[in-house]
């Protein structure tokens, strides 16, 4: 891997900063830091030197018309730019602008925050963005010195965002942006910049990898999927409280693991959007791992691409998969086949399903309802329920299934079942009293 990231070792040859009692910072600005367990009220000030701060950090001092901001560069030949195809983008962001498979158009974009719950308290301190540039990841850092440099740094994000208006995030829908949309309007200043689309990668990675790994956290995924090891890397919620360390007074030097976090966060980020991507675009040829094209088949269903859906469902079960997965895989290509007319294989599969479980009983159900109203043999559709009910029976007896759970399936199939005796019994009324006409 060849990033330039910051150097741990030329940290760790820095002295220490020396604490001083003074209340004007180095340019002779006041700086008031609010404790996290203090009042709100309650301020202390702390000599700053930023001079020394932009060297610990490799950042350079900025400014524009809010004040100043500090940057940090660095340039990541890995992972390599991947060009997608407009219809696989379709299905993540179906009503996204054309635009969205131009990855000169994307910006990758990951903060760090004051807090994890979000509200209009939480302060994005540090927000990384990275583009494709000179066959790699190009990333910048946008750190806050002082919440006072906040609108300084909202104002130089938002330009880049007019330069590349296709924002790519992991979770950022459901933190990440609404954070700082938050923090636009509470600038009172800077208007919110406009997406022309917003690529999350969160929701397919959970589709894809959830079952297999369990935890979707991006340093997972980038172990197990990627083959990435990240090595000694903090934990997210360790570093709100290095900033705050930092703003009474404490070190700058336990910053640099958090601007490294943030960095491998989006090459992180990048990459596995490249394999979920390529994965969309053709899984089919890029390996027999069962979860993945169970994975796949699941978002292609989802918007309205059957065909391919159905061939990848098969493709999941052929691939052997868990037995709960395989039952979920089984129930998802039963029901297309049922919506394409596909009977024969649609019957087959529930065949297969029958049992005490959700999708057993489902089973039983959907075999109950052909068997009634397409093959119009209503006594084997009578049959298939008084099955289900004597499964029902043995399983609540030795405590195979929730009460709560029997006595909802159970009501459904009693419907059912005076339902069918009634329609059974119809022939034979109809029978005797043509027979008493006579």
């Amino acid at each position: 891997m060849s990033t330039r990231y910051v150097s741990l070792d030329r940290v760790r040859g820095l002295n220490a900063l020396r604490r001083s009692s003074g209340v004007e910072t180095g340019d002779g600005r006041q700086s008031s830091l609010l404790d996290d367990d203090e009042s709100h009220s309650r301020t202390r000030s702390i000599h700053l030197d930023p001079g020394l701060l932009s060297r610990i950090l490799g950042a350079t001092p900025k400014t524009n018309q809010y004040g100043d901001y500090l940057s940090v560069r660095c340039w990541c030949a890995q992972p390599p730019r991947y060009s997608p195809e407009l219809g696989d983008l379709r299905l993540l962001a179906p009503d996204a602008a054309d635009e969205v498979s131009d990855p000169e158009q994307w910006l990758f974009l990951d903060t760090e925050t004051t807090g994890l719950g979000g509200g209009s308290g939480t302060y994005a301190f540090l927000v990384g963005i990275a583009w494709w540039e000179d066959g790699g990841l190009e990333i910048e850092q946008f750190f806050l010195r002082e919440y006072s440099e906040e609108r300084s740094m909202l104002l130089a994000l938002r330009q880049r965002i007019a330069e590349r208006p296709v924002v790519v995030t992991f979770n950022g829908k459901s933190f990440d942006w609404p954070l700082l949309e938050t923090r636009y309007r509470m600038s009172r200043k800077i208007s919110a910049p406009t997406l022309r689309a917003h690529l999350d990668f969160l929701h397919p990675a959970r589709s894809l990898w959830r079952l297999r790994l369990g935890s979707v956290r991006l340093s997972e995924l980038e172990r197990h999927v990627l083959g990435w090891n990240r090595g000694a890397d903090l934990l997210s919620g360790q570093i709100p409280q290095i900033y705050f360390d930092y703003l009474r007074g404490g070190s700058p030097e336990r910053l640099v693991p958090v601007l490294n976090h943030n960095q491998m966060d989006l090459r992180g980020l990048a990459a596995l959007s490249n394999r979920i991507l390529s994965l969309l675009g053709d899984a089919e040829n890029l390996g027999q791992d069962g979860f993945e094209l169970f994975g796949v088949s699941r978002i292609c269903d989802k918007r309205g691409e059957r065909t391919r859906a159905r061939k990848l469902y098969e493709k999941s079960i052929a691939a052997v998969l868990p037995t709960e997965t395989d039952r979920a895989a089984r129930r998802s290509l039963a029901r297309l086949a049922k919506r394409d007319g596909d009977f024969e294989l649609a019957c087959d599969l529930w065949n297969g399903a029958l049992g005490n479980s959700r999708q057993g009983y489902e089973a039983y159900e959907q075999l109950a309802i052909y068997y009634e109203h397409k093959a119009r043999d209503p006594e084997r559709a009578l049959l298939v329920v008084r099955q289900a009910a004597e499964e029902l029976r043995r399983a609540i007896q030795i405590g195979d299934i929730a009460p709560g759970a029997y006595r909802e399936i159970k009501a459904r199939f009693d419907r059912r079942m005076v339902r069918l005796e009634r329609k059974n019994h119809r022939p034979l009324l109809d029978a005797l009293a043509m027979q008493a006409q006579a």
